[in-house]
């Protein structure tokens, strides 16, 4: 920010929504490559009332405002003072949709490149967790006579920009800078306003095509962010590129946590198969060796999802997608352990298996070795795939609940299994009872497993009951 043109915006407004509520103060300071220019302000006619509590925030009453300029009275000047500079505004989401609506209310479309400092001091604060300006102000020991007007915050703003220049330097705030700024364009085949109601939390986005075909599945607890990342101007990714020339629709579905994203992505590329997801995923195709503890000495056998049960993941080994992979892989394993091919039901022949003629099997089919040593030489070989046992004594919910606590939803799993999602009492009750035998997925089984070990979630898990609730 500091070679380039910029203009620090606050704005108070009536509300939090953009397309129903109205300014009621802008305050701004312009900066020409790092060097102060000017500071402006002024308070806004909103031509409707100011909620208390809003008063009761800003300070700023509807006698104050009575005989204020309305927007369109000093829309040419704030245009003039914004255009072609990058805005840099915290929460900036909320100061770019207001000013858009109000100059589309006077059929003026305004758009420009958006910094927001509360990304920007994600990325060079990771460690800390809170970034609000509350959070800021106290970090970087900024004095603030004004919070909650537009000015006073603008100013907040600027001082920001000159510590971080300090620390943690100008070159990583150039850096981060760049990163925040790829220019987004908006495909032909959406309106100008498309990631405008995109919610910044977590969840599933959808792009469609002519005649509503489906064309790409993604998550990501940054929902917005991710989807405007998709149309960036370096179009650096050739899949993005054919997306911006086909998309002509963008749905999404708001998740409370990263675990739900996670499971509805992967069901609705299952369910949609959408053209450019790399890997359409059928569950009914997948399949594992089983090899009981107490058969050991007879071969592995090859069974298909539908067959397994929550019983036998103890003794499962590998997860593949076909039977030709899973048969290859126990092939690959024989050669590289010099395992009997005959005794692994890979050679159907009588006597001594193929591999033993050409001296890669140790003889167990030839009497050179018994075949309780050839067993543990096989579980050894075999370890290395074998399928987690599930981790519980019965079924359990994984609660998630969004980042500002409003709202919740409880996972039901068993067996490594999505059994459904809930977000009531009510609700889970209702799924108890009709759940039926769920049908085993390599994918959701990968994405419970990285969840619950990988040590960087703390889930809130609760024991369910498999006829009422929670358990007591």
């Amino acid at each position: 920010m500091y070679n380039r043109n910029v203009v620090f915006l606050d704005l108070e407004t009536t509300g939090a929504t953009a397309t129903r509520d109205r300014i009621t103060e802008i305050g701004l300071i312009e900066v020409d490559g790092g060097n102060f220019i000017r500071e402006w302000s002024t308070l806004v006619n909103p031509g409707i009332s100011i909620p208390p509590m809003i008063q009761a925030l800003t300070g700023i009453n509807d006698t104050m405002v009575a005989t204020a300029p309305r927007f369109e009275d000093i829309a040419r000047e704030l245009y003039e003072a914004i255009d072609g500079r990058i805005l840099i505004a915290h929460n900036a989401r909320f100061d770019y949709g207001f000013l858009k609506n109000e100059f589309k209310r006077l059929d003026k479309n305004f758009s420009a490149p958006v910094l927001c400092t509360v990304r920007l001091s994600r990325k060079l604060f990771p460690q800390h967790a809170r970034h609000n300006l509350d959070s800021l102000i106290s970090r970087h020991n900024i004095d603030c006579n004004a919070r909650h007007r537009a000015l006073g915050d603008a100013r907040v703003l600027w001082h920001l920009a000159q510590q971080w220049r300090a620390d943690p330097g100008e070159a990583a705030v150039l850096e981060a800078t760049a990163k925040l700024l790829k220019t987004t364009t908006v495909p032909t085949g959406l309106a100008d306003t498309v990631f405008d109601n995109i919610p910044e939390g977590p969840g599933v986005y959808l792009f469609y095509g002519d005649n509503n075909v489906p064309l790409y599945v993604g998550k990501s607890i940054g929902l917005r962010t991710r989807v405007m990342s998709h149309f960036s101007g370096d179009h650096s990714i050739n899949k993005d590129m054919r997306i911006a020339a086909e998309v002509k629709r963008i749905d999404w579905i708001e998740t409370a946590g990263e675990l739900g994203a996670l499971i509805e992505e992967s069901r609705l590329v299952k369910k949609l198969s959408p053209v450019h997801n790399r890997q359409l995923r059928r569950a009914s195709e997948l399949c594992a060796w089983h090899w009981p503890a107490d058969r050991h000495t007879e071969a592995p056998q090859l069974v298909s999802a539908r067959e397994l049960t929550g019983g036998e993941f103890r003794d499962l080994y590998g997860l593949f997608r076909s039977r030709r992979s899973a048969i290859e892989a126990l092939r690959e394993i024989a050669v590289e352990h010099q395992l009997c091919h005959g005794l692994l039901g890979l050679d159907q022949r009588d006597g001594p298996c193929f591999a033993w003629q050409i001296k890669r099997c140790r003889g167990a089919c030839a009497g050179m070795e018994t075949p309780r040593e050839h067993a543990l030489r096989l579980a050894a070989a075999l370890m290395k795939l074998r399928v987690r046992a599930w981790p519980f004594p019965g079924r359990i919910g994984v609660r998630e609940t969004t980042a500002d606590g409003e709202r919740s939803e409880l996972h039901v799993l068993d067996q490594w299994c999505h059994l459904g999602t809930v977000k009531s009492e009510t609700e889970l009750h209702a799924l108890q009872e009709t759940i039926q035998k769920p049908l085993f997925d390599l994918d959701t089984y990968k994405i419970l497993n990285r969840f619950l070990h990988s040590g960087k979630h703390r889930p809130e898990i609760i024991p369910l009951t498999m006829d009422a609730g929670p358990a007591a």
